[in-house]
């Protein structure tokens, strides 16, 4: 199938504005914008229009309401419309409860907004196992209505929302930042705030992370149900699986998630150095997905609903992304502090959810702004690695197997494990001396997995992750 064809399915399902949004993420590689410099506040003038700026309207809009009711002003800016997203989301009922926790929503909304929840969840691999695991990602939740009812929570809360606005420049003075907001006729309005957080995502001028993750699909009608192979069971969801060895030079993996009654999310994705990655290989990857869909899935499907993401998958072997200064806060992809492998995206928000409030808050009310002391996962040093190796997949035609034949040893490992272990794993759970039990037992199965990670990573980024691992190990 052509890019052109792709597009026009996507088009035809989602519309134009949601086409417009792909093609947008996916000229990213060659037109990053950098942010305009402007005029700074000067010291003594410690007025502001608003306390907070947020740039980004997708599920960072979850922080809203929160923030407004701990008495700030909100304004949040996107260059589309506002409570809209291109991805659905998966999650624990324990990360829903969060939500419940910090009055954002309620029992009822928890129960409105859940679509379906499974049994249990699988991980499958190309001629190798497949390895079920209970308490991960085990319900699906609307994401549409979840953002349209945090939408309206926003609005009755005071919330500014600015549709169609997106941010073109800043000037950071010691206590405020002026935010230049551009609307699509070009007419340009400037907003001082006490701090900006930005959630643009792979568009941020400083989403620097080393590895992204393209990935593409969609909510899905007509796949067959059952038990059998190809057939989608609605009362499990796939966490990961492969269907082939290497496709175009690069692993793809699979997910597929079933929502409300005859509808799946099915996910394709693979890992890339951000530097590789060029324009249109989003809707290349899309043209890949409708040919080898029927390969991982039977039935007539129908794409519903586009979903799609170029999300950043930072291997830890190289430095964070930075904000430019001490008023601009990174969060969500743009940050890339969420897991490389499994949690990103709706997890990785709720899981920091006390944390950035806390950081919010502290920083509008700060003469110094913000203090960078985000924590990370101990596991992410870890995984980090693994997710460089899909990155950097064999070339030699004996060796295309090798990174589904690594992952199906890692995950017997995993499987021969506690439930409890496996799932700790992909939960980004995981401690530093159960992960490299986790590692011994794979090696030793699979040793040639040592020299396989020095040929394709070099001695420099195994080294480093050393390090990341012996900081999990003795903490």
């Amino acid at each position: 199938m052509s890019a052109d064809r792709a597009a026009g399915i996507v088009r035809e399902a989602g519309g134009a504005d949601l086409l417009e949004r792909l093609q947008h993420l996916d000229a990213l590689a060659g037109t990053r914008r950098v942010d305009e410099s402007l005029d700074k506040p000067i010291a003594s003038d410690l007025s502001t229009d608003v306390d907070v700026v947020i740039a980004g309207g997708g599920l960072s809009l979850l922080y809203a309401p929160l923030l407004a009711a701990q008495g700030l002003r909100v304004l949040v800016a996107d260059r589309a419309r506002i409570g809209r997203a291109h991805r659905e989301w998966n999650a624990q009922l324990a990360e829903l409860s969060t939500l419940v926790r910090l009055g954002l929503l309620t029992e009822e909304d928890v129960t409105r907004v859940v679509v379906r929840t499974y049994a249990y969840g699988v991980c499958t691999w190309y001629e190798g196992g497949t390895y079920p695991v209970k308490g991960v990602l085990d319900c699906a939740f609307d994401g549409r209505a979840l953002l349209s009812l945090v939408r309206e929570k926003s609005e009755n809360a005071g919330v500014t929302l600015l549709d169609g606005h997106r941010v073109v420049g800043f000037g950071e003075g010691p206590s405020s930042v002026n935010v230049a907001l551009e609307d699509a006729t070009g007419k340009r309005r400037v907003v001082r705030t006490k701090l900006l957080v930005d959630a643009r995502g792979a568009a941020s001028p400083y989403a620097s992370a080393d590895l992204v993750c393209p990935t593409v699909g969609g909510v899905m009608t007509g796949l067959d149900e059952g038990t059998g192979p190809r057939q989608q069971d609605p009362t499990v969801g796939e966490i990961l699986a492969t269907t082939e060895t290497l496709l175009a030079g690069q692993q793809h993996l699979w997910e597929a998630f079933p929502g409300h009654p005859g509808q799946t999310t099915v996910y394709l994705f693979y890992y890339t150095w951000a530097k590789r990655f060029r324009p249109g290989d989003l809707l290349e990857l899309y043209a890949r997905f409708f040919e080898r869909l029927p390969v991982y899935r039977a039935g007539n499907a129908t794409l519903v609903t586009p979903t799609f993401g170029l999300i950043p998958g930072w291997s830890r072997l190289t430095p964070a992304p930075r904000a430019p200064g001490r008023r601009v806060l990174l969060v969500g992809d743009a940050a890339a502090r969420h897991s490389p492998l499994t949690y990103c995206g709706f997890g990785d928000l709720v899981r920091s959810l006390d944390e950035t409030l806390t950081r919010i808050t502290t920083a509008a009310a700060s003469p110094r702004g913000l203090e960078d002391t985000r924590t990370d996962a101990i596991i992410h040093g870890g995984t980090g690695l693994l997710a460089a190796m899909m990155a950097e997949p064999p070339t030699a035609p004996e060796d295309h197997g090798a990174v589904t034949r690594l992952l199906d040893t890692a995950f017997s490992t995993l499987h021969a494990m506690p439930n409890d272990a496996y799932a700790r794993l992909l939960r980004d759970e995981m401690g530093g001396r159960e992960f490299v039990t986790f590692l011994r037992a794979t090696a030793k199965q699979r040793p040639e997995v040592y020299a396989s990670v020095f040929k394709r990573l070099g001695p420099a980024a195994v080294a480093k992750w050393g390090m990341n691992l012996a900081q999990g190990f003795f903490a």
